[in-house]
This record gives structure tokens, sequence and C-alpha cells, in this order.
């Protein structure tokens, strides 16, 4: 790595796919086929670069891509590959204007290796930010909608070569309403072009270092894996604390409107022995109740981690008899401002709850 960026290798696409498969709170779709579309792209010669936001002019063009659509719709609907793609090029078109840099539209979970996709077959590097620095199931659920980047225009593709441009919305409930459902119309999961930015609004109202953050967390796991360390312990240099061991007894999970929904519950063992953590899921971890108390909501980072190995479990793959770790890490504080909080804080999601960092309620 340098100031300039750096460019991936296939060692680096490993750990950042793992790294934003924790940062995905659950969701954000699994990173593995992304992960093995990007790795053979380098192995046929594609240099991905991953480049700072200050690398970007003021005026740059730059649109961000990523997936919609229910996690659990993607793990059972494979995707031809190239839908992201189609859609960038159609907002290019729509636009008449070549853009300087693929954003990434959620570092979260498979999201991460979407832009990645991207840049491997346009051609232009990658720049290390995005607007959650973890996952969130709807489209205004940004710093860049809530620093004032329209949502319009927006690109959906799907696998049969469907395209839809969203030209102009009235405001980004809106892309998120009829975005959602012509998402559905394609069967559940479709690639995403939006927001289109200039660079001055990337640097204004993004999340800087997504991908660092991301990479740093997948060689912690990789070097806790190897030397038998706690997971906990591995990524506490990165902001993590435990919020609870245990074993899952109880999953409730229905895809409703485009959404994963549902309520894990988890028996504690170790130090959490004898007690219950509840988690609500809409397609991310979103609250924590342990014995009936909150302990964490959104936009704080609610992560499942297999107990042992420390891989994250993404919402659709919770299930009865896995031994976890839940992890919890500080929301960016461009998400904890009260224009962040309402539109990601756990009253956007429809529970009466006051947001207060997780350290404060634990």
């Amino acid at each position: 790595m340098s100031d300039n960026g750096w460019t991936l290798t296939t060692e680096d696409v490993e750990h950042i796919a793992l790294g934003a498969g924790v940062l995905g709170t659950g969701g954000g779709g699994n990173p593995y086929l992304g992960k093995l579309v990007v790795q053979g792209a380098i192995r046929e010669g594609s240099a991905i670069t991953i480049i700072p936001p200050d690398a970007v002019g003021d005026d740059d063009l730059l649109i961000a891509v990523s997936g919609m659509g229910a996690p659990t719709v993607s793990a059972e609907k494979l995707s031809r590959g190239n839908e992201a793609t189609v859609a960038f090029r159609a907002i290019e078109e729509h636009l008449d204007e070549k853009a300087r840099a693929v954003v990434c539209g959620e570092i979260g979970g498979g999201n991460s290796m979407t832009p990645l996709e991207v840049a491997a077959r346009v051609g232009l590097p990658v720049v290390d930010a995005d607007p959650m620095g973890r996952a969130f199931p709807e489209l205004q659920m940004d710093t860049f909608s809530i620093g004032g980047v329209s949502t319009s225009p927006a690109a959906l593709a799907d696998e049969k070569g469907n395209v839809i441009i969203m030209a102009r919305t009235q405001d980004p409930l809106w892309s998120e309403r009829l975005g959602r459902t012509v998402t559905v119309a394609m069967g559940g999961s479709a690639g995403l072009a939006m927001p289109v930015l200039r660079g001055r609004q990337l640097k204004s109202t993004g999340i800087w270092g997504s991908y660092t953050l991301a990479h740093r967390i997948g060689i912690a796991v990789r070097r806790a894996q190897r030397e038998k360390c706690r997971p906990e312990q591995a990524l506490a240099p990165m902001g993590a604390s435990l919020l609870f061991r245990g074993k899952i007894m109880d999953i409730k999970r229905e895809t409703t409107g485009g959404f994963a929904r549902g309520m894990a519950v988890i028996q504690g063992f170790a130090g959490d022995s004898g007690r219950v953590l509840r988690v609500a899921i809409q397609n991310e971890n979103l609250v924590a109740w342990r014995d009936e108390r909150v302990i964490i909501t959104v936009p704080d980072l609610i992560c499942i981690l297999e107990d042992e190995t420390g891989e994250p479990i993404g919402t659709e793959a919770l299930r009865y008899g896995l031994r976890v770790c839940v992890l919890a890490f500080a929301a960016d504080a461009k998400l904890s401002t009260p224009a962040g909080l309402a539109v990601v804080g756990p009253r956007a999601f429809g529970y009466e709850l006051e947001y207060r960092p997780f350290s404060t309620l634990m």
C-alpha cells in the first residue's frame, strides 16, 4: 500500500472479503462468489487499484455500485456476474459522461466485491471509501443521502438483460420504494448503480478508508485462526468489543417485501452462561437484547461470528446449534449525528428506542 493507493493481489481480495463479511453485520450478501470472480479477474491480468478519496478531483464523476435485494435470495439465485457493470454503463450512457472511478455503495458483505468486479470490467480504480462503514438494508440509509447527495439517477439491471433507469425521484425514500419494487420484479436481486456524485461530494459525505479497514480486519481474523487467538482479542485493535458468547437456540426468518426479516435467539455459555441474547434482523442485525435489556442498536455494528474461527455468519446462514460470539463496533460518527440517526437509528426501523452508544448500555 502507499499514499496513492494499492493494486490488489488475490490475497488482498481474500482479506477484504473476510473483513467485509464482519462489517456486513449479517447483511450485504455473502462475498464468497464475488471474491472468486475478482480473484479470477486478477489471475487473468486485470489490475484493480484502490485509490484514496483525495486522489479524485472535486469535479470528477463517480458512480457507486452494489447489489440490491435480500441476502436469502442472493444465496439461492446466482447472478450472471455483470449486472452491476451493466447498470454502471447505463448511467454513463444516460448522462453522456464517463466516470473517473467506481465507488463502493456498501462495504459490508458481498457488496464490497461488486465495485471490484465492475472495476475489473471497466478498467477504472475503486475509491477507498463508502457511505455506510457497514451494511444497511435500504437505499436512503447512507451518509451520501444524509449529506444531501441525490439518489437519482439510478440504474437497476438483472441477469436477463433488463435495465431500468430511475431518471428522477422525489427523494431517497421514493428511490428505495421504486427500486425495491423493481428488484422484487427482477426476481429479488439486481445490480444497482447509485448514486452519481462528484469528487467533492464523496470527500465531504463519504466514510474514508473502508477497504483499508476491511483489509485490516481480514488479516487480523486470519492471524487469529493461525495463532488460535480469540476473535474479540484479534479485533480489539480495530475497536471490537465482545457482547455475548453462546449457541443459537432458535431462528425465525422470512423473506418479505424484498427483505429478510426475523429474530435470532442465542443461549449463553462461558461468561454468559444462563443468559439469553435476542437479535432482531432486517437483512442486517439491528438490535440486541440481553435478558430483555437492550444492549446495542443500529447504527452501531452487531457482528455474529463463529465462536472459534471468527468467520462472519450472514443472517441467511444462521441456524440452530451454531456456536457464536457476538461482537460490537461503534458506527462512524457521520451516522450517529441527529441527521444520521433520523435515517439509520432504531426509530428508522420501527423500534421505539433512543440510540445510545453501546459502550454506555453494556
